[in-house]
């Protein structure tokens, strides 16, 4: 293995280590190797052509910096991203093939092009994830495939559109929130096409179910989608099983990515997500005391980039909590296991306790079954204590008065606090937009003084007045 310093070095050396990557036939002598050359280019790269991190960077050696001894290098933060925008290219948007950009619903939109190097080594991880996934549910068959997600500045379509293409699979670009489709016909093309396999945010599952039922459909019976694959936001067990419960569609993860970190990890039909282990250094933060806790455990996952393309990041704080963990996994797909367990930002404060979008959501959805969505209100109660207030929409087949009393005492004794469950037809719309700008606005109305961020849920509220299922 060379040093792959090089443009050359990097396209002969890449499909090669990916390769043996997928095979699980790196040594650890090839980590080292791999990861302290790539670690070198990228320091290079971006001190060289990027004005933020020439100057970001500018007081520390470089060359005492090991994968090992990370911490000698400052953070990069997204408020360092909206400060610098373009500043932190290494090289200028005409370097890219491709331009894309954060959503901006609670910032600035930054910039996020891709090149050539960006493009392929964070796809092919994609491909073959999706290799795996499909021979284990269509036994080597391909599916036709549903995109449900933004294509206009946002990689989405690029990269499934992509993928698919690559593993000669059918796949139709059907978001939806497009003016140009809606769910009437996204639900025509589906049984038009038969459609098996939908790729999509968790929230736009069950927003589907609601828009099918609307037009007179059983989403189990009158349509022919058998999984899904979701991303974008956390998808808990709990929630995967309620979703079957309504589709008889199994739900996995398809990847875990961002706009600006690519993607990091990608799913598998046994419910977990791998990092794409030759495109990052992984760091565990303490989200509290930004103290790293090395490549295991749990906290804000902090990522190197060892891609030298056109925006390598650096010690990047994703602000995504999650568990990161070595490969058990018996899916035969390579790379460390990461659980996404929502934004730190969306912790939550719920009488003597804190708590992660996931705890929540795997408290609500635990004992519920055809549940089309739900939201949790927290009130002061007279006494200075918290309150919470569960609505839920069933469907209206679903076992409503059982699950509701048993959910109550349940969530009761989960977060220490008086609880009660509201059976309901009529959800605030802010449910159905589920991530599109935070899991926290749409899922949890905070009435405690000094609790909201009025930002993100004007953002939130505002996409929800775009939203409309029955278009």
């Amino acid at each position: 293995m060379t040093n792959a310093t090089t443009g050359e070095d990097f396209w002969r050396d890449y499909p090669l280590v990916s390769e043996r990557y997928q095979a699980g036939l790196l040594s650890g002598r090839d980590w080292d190797t791999w990861r302290g050359n790539r670690l070198r280019a990228v320091l290079r790269h971006v001190t060289a052509r990027s004005p933020f991190y020439a100057r970001h960077l500018a007081g520390v050696d470089l060359d005492t910096v090991t994968p090992d001894t990370l911490d000698r290098l400052p953070f990069t933060t997204k408020d360092d991203l909206r400060r610098e925008m373009h500043g932190v290219l290494s090289g200028t948007p005409a370097d890219a093939l491709i331009y894309y950009e954060t959503t901006g619903t609670t910032g600035a939109s930054t910039p996020c092009p891709r090149d050539a190097k960006d493009i392929m080594s964070s796809n092919v991880h994609v491909e073959w994830a999706w290799r795996r996934m499909f021979d284990h549910y269509f036994d080597g068959r391909r599916p036709v495939i549903g995109l449900m997600g933004p294509s206009e500045l946002y990689a989405f379509g690029d990269t499934f559109g992509d993928v698919a293409q690559r593993l000669g699979a059918c796949h139709v670009k059907i978001w939806p929130e497009s003016p140009r489709v809606g769910f009437r016909k996204a639900l025509r093309l589906i049984r038009e096409l038969d459609v098996e396999v939908l790729v999509a945010a968790p929230a736009l599952c069950l927003n589907l179910a609601k828009a099918a039922l609307q037009n007179g459909l059983d989403p189990a019976t009158d349509l022919p989608v058998k999984l899904f694959t979701v991303l974008g936001e956390i998808c808990t067990p709990a929630f995967g099983e309620n979703v079957r419960s309504i589709w008889g569609a199994d739900v996995r993860p398809a990847l875990y990515g961002s706009q600006e970190a690519l993607a990091i990890g990608t799913g598998c039909h046994l419910d977990r997500l791998h990092i794409s282990g030759p495109n990052y250094l992984v760091e565990v933060l303490d989200p509290d005391s930004e103290a790293s806790l090395g490549r295991y455990g749990t906290g804000e996952l902090c990522l190197t980039m060892l891609v030298d393309g056109i925006k390598p990041l650096i010690r990047y704080r994703t602000g995504d909590l999650v568990t990161v963990a070595p490969n058990s996994c018996g899916c035969g797909g390579p790379g460390d296991v990461v659980e996404v367990l929502g934004r730190v930002a969306d912790r939550v404060a719920i009488g003597t306790g804190r708590y992660r979008p996931a705890q929540i959501e795997s408290a609500v959805l635990g004992g519920l079954s055809r549940c089309l969505g739900y939201q949790v209100v927290i009130d002061t109660a007279p006494d200075g204590g918290d309150t919470l207030t569960v609505y839920v929409e069933l469907l209206a087949d679903g076992d409503g008065s059982r699950d509701r009393d048993g959910l109550s005492a349940r969530l009761t004794e989960r977060f220490g606090v008086p609880a009660r469950v509201v059976v309901t037809t009529e959800l605030d719309p802010i449910t159905n937009t589920g991530a599109f700008v935070s899991w926290k606005a749409a899922r949890i109305r905070d009435n405690r003084d000094g609790s909201d961020d009025d930002d993100v849920a004007a953002a939130a509220r505002a996409a929800a007045a775009a939203h409309s299922l029955r278009s």
